[in-house]
């Protein structure tokens, strides 16, 4: 399950074929013989041949072609198994900063360099001045074929992303910080069990808004954790917050035949199945209450500093984490700030739920106010055209724009007309190239039954098969009308080839075709 072999209309080009491997969470068992648990880790080297015509490039320190087509790799610094990962291609590279190139098929490497010259550096070096030296040498990224199910993967010093994150202006450029936040949290200080996956992942996403906040500014920073704090919301309403998912420390049972899908209800948990938005917000929640006990960002930001150093090529328990933090601050441990009622650190990890603590994001109204309002204008049954003409969006930035679009769409269907009306007054949404844009118009279309624009759900669609946007899609389309419906019967049979197998199984399910 692990290499995933895409035939050429499943690629950007359409002309050769391109194989890649997705190893988190357990599967990289199925490539290569390994220890496959976080807590090992270890270096590697690897020797491969590939057809004329063709390029490997892998998670490695370096590379280097010899003859007959074979590339040979070391990655020279200890990693765990997961995060081993090949890629063979039509694939091309152009340099994009001192330590930076980008990777993608002919067709696109001109978009991509476009887009990132320039930036990963910056995004860099806030890095290490935040949280230490980067320690991979290079951090170079690689555009997937379309059909690549996930927003990015931290493979280091090649991280894989989608070819949505090429918007054309630069506008998605922040996914990346999530990724590159990850040299530190996850790929240098790793959770020791797929059960406290917060580790990695909320340590990453205080990482990623620790660099937004210097290089963008806390308003926006605020703005893009109220779409996150959004969506774990959805999660509990969907899940039920008492749900077993919905805590910090996962169990995950260990046993032979466990991690077989079919066995896991009675042997424990496949890792696969605990990837929910928990570990990400409620731990970046937990990371944020951490930080508010410390009450003061430059002596948070130095005892990060120290964790990442003390931590560094090893993988690690939350027990570990939290004794560090106390040791590091003697006077809060004095204090007995794990056991404060309502906010013990036990109850953190081991309670399903809404977090206890949830970091102020008041300074991002400045930015959701004028959305909030603007989409209270759109959802008015008489429209007032001068109040909404003298709102002026073409300074608002991608999130601003999401923010205002989910506003929008938690008010539909909209009074008979609004939605054309909203449609032609601002093209820059309804004909945007940028895919977090395109998914919220789409589903805005579907829930406000405007058949006019299904034609723009059908070419998302086809264009690109990321999980996260094609499944909200189907759903909505197979919740719609008749002809929504026929839609989405009509757009899977024509795309399913060029989709993952995962994402074809989520639709199948969706559509009652299993």
């Amino acid at each position: 399950p692990q290499v995933c072999w895409l035939a050429p209309e499943q690629t950007a080009g359409k002309q050769k074929p391109y194989m890649y491997t997705q190893g988190q969470a357990v599967l990289n068992r199925s490539f290569f013989p390994c220890f496959d648990t976080p807590s090992v880790k270890f270096t590697y080297s690897a020797t491969v041949k590939v057809p004329e015509g063709f390029t490997a490039v892998m998670s490695a320190t370096s590379w280097e072609k010899q003859k007959d087509n074979t590339f040979v790799f070391k990655m020279s610094q200890p990693i765990p198994s997961y995060l081993v990962a090949l890629v063979v291609g039509d694939i091309v590279s152009a340099d994009v900063g001192p330590r930076s190139r980008v990777w993608a098929e002919p067709c696109l490497i001109e978009a991509a360099k476009k887009e990132y010259d320039g930036v990963i550096e910056e995004f860099l070096v806030v890095g290490e001045k935040l949280f230490g030296p980067y320690v991979w040498d290079r951090y170079d990224i690689l555009f997937m074929p379309p059909s690549f199910p996930f927003g990015g993967m931290e493979n280091p010093c090649l991280t894989f992303v989608t070819p949505c994150l090429l918007a054309g202006d630069r506008s998605l450029v922040d996914v990346i910080i999530h990724e590159i936040s990850h040299s530190w949290f996850g790929n240098l200080v790793t959770n020791a069990t797929w059960g406290e996956f917060w580790l990695n992942e909320g340590f990453t996403m205080y990482a990623q808004r620790r660099i937004t906040t210097e290089v963008y500014g806390l308003p926006y920073t605020c703005l893009e954790a109220a779409t996150g704090r959004a969506l774990l919301r959805q999660h509990m309403d969907a899940t039920g917050e008492d749900h077993p998912l919905n805590k910090l420390r996962v169990v995950i049972e260990p046993g032979g035949r466990g991690f077989l899908r079919g066995f896991c209800l009675f042997l424990g948990v496949n890792p696969d199945d605990t990837y929910n938005e928990t570990p990400y917000e409620k731990g970046y929640c937990f990371v944020s209450y951490l930080a508010h006990l410390v009450g003061d960002q430059s002596k948070f930001d130095a005892f990060l500093q120290a964790y990442v150093n003390r931590f560094k090529f090893q993988s690690i328990t939350a027990d570990d984490t939290l004794a560090f933090f106390l040791e590091y601050f003697p006077e809060l441990k004095e204090k007995g700030v794990d056991s404060i009622p309502g906010f013990e650190f036990d109850r953190w990890l081991n309670t399903p739920g809404w977090p206890p603590f949830l970091p102020d994001l008041s300074p991002g109204q400045q930015l959701m106010k004028p959305a909030d309002e603007l989409a209270e204008l759109w959802a008015a049954d008489g429209l007032n055209m001068e109040a909404i003409e003298a709102v002026d969006i073409t300074g608002w930035r991608t999130y601003q724009l999401v923010y205002f679009l989910d506003q929008v769409l938690q008010k539909s269907p909209l009074p008979e007309g609004n939605v054309e009306r909203l449609s032609k007054m601002y093209p820059k949404i309804s004909k945007a190239q940028n895919a977090e844009l395109r998914l919220r118009w789409c589903q805005i279309v579907l829930k406000n039954n405007l058949e006019a624009e299904y034609s723009k759900v059908k070419d998302f669609l086809h264009s690109q098969g990321k999980q996260k946007y094609t499944l909200p899609l189907y759903r909505a389309m197979w919740g719609g009308s008749e002809t929504a419906r026929a839609l989405a019967m009509e757009t899977f049979s024509a795309t399913a080839p060029q989709l993952h197998v995962n994402v074809q199984n989520y639709v199948k399910k969706i559509l009652g075709l299993e």
